[in-house]
């Protein structure tokens, strides 16, 4: 993991290296960790206190980048890929996703928030699927153009707990996704990975502890985007 990210690009570790008007905040961590629901909490927040916001999600957010969400999720179209063929795609899909919704959005002053972003791929296809860290650092390089996160917040749970949370969200008929039906061993360096990430760019990325109820991480979550976001209001107040 160290080599990993010692061969991330260096802009991966400025603050507002996007250099837009608008604030960029991605959303990272494990199966069943509460990304999309502190997503929602935050948007509607900021959206009450005047802020325009844009949610996303990766793989995702234009309809080419979705498509290749369908491919990614899908267990036997990927038969016959490897990590490499895996990586290349969700470069591809961030590229466009980037390009098309993020950039524009910053450059409107808006909040953008989005699902998963570069450190889920660091994490899923450089470290899980052992991938030389240089190549991943080429394909981050190439797919943000430079778009990197003002805050990047970890949502951290114990892995059997976020696995036990994905299986009591999805309808009956819902199959678990390829992601959800690693083993716990799996779900567990990935978590360390995440930290490890955290550790290594304390000036973007936060951890918060996503054990509790919706509310009271949320209230955690906040106490790191409120500075943010009044810095960025020229020091308006936004508690």
């Amino acid at each position: 993991m160290d080599t990993l990210l010692n061969a991330v690009p260096e802009t991966g570790r400025k603050a507002r290296a996007h250099g837009h008007d608008g604030l960029f905040i991605t959303f990272e961590g494990g199966e069943g960790v509460g990304k999309s629901t502190q997503i929602r909490l935050l948007a509607d927040r900021l959206a009450e206190r005047g802020h325009a916001v844009r949610v996303s999600r990766e793989p995702g957010g234009t309809p080419g980048a979705e498509a290749v969400r369908h491919v990614l999720l899908d267990e036997a179209a990927l038969e016959s890929f490897g990590p490499a063929l895996e990586a290349l795609l969700f470069a591809a899909a961030r590229s466009d996703h980037v390009e098309q919704v993020i950039r524009p959005a910053l450059a409107r002053g808006e909040t953008v928030l989005v699902d998963r972003f570069m450190d889920s791929t660091r994490v899923y296809q450089g470290v899980s699927g052992d991938l030389d860290p240089g190549f991943v650092a080429a394909l981050e390089r190439v797919a943000i153009h430079g778009t990197v996160p003002d805050l990047t917040i970890i949502l951290d749970l114990d892995p059997e707990t976020g696995l036990a949370r994905a299986d009591a969200r999805r309808a009956e008929n819902t199959a678990q996704d390829r992601f959800e039906k690693e083993t716990v061993a799996v779900h567990e360096a990935r978590r360390k990975a995440f930290r490890a990430i955290a550790e290594a760019e304390p000036d973007r990325c936060r951890i918060v502890d996503a054990a509790g109820d919706p509310e009271t991480v949320g209230e955690a979550i906040w106490a790191h985007v409120a500075p943010l976001v009044a810095a960025n209001s020229g020091g308006a107040n936004v508690s």
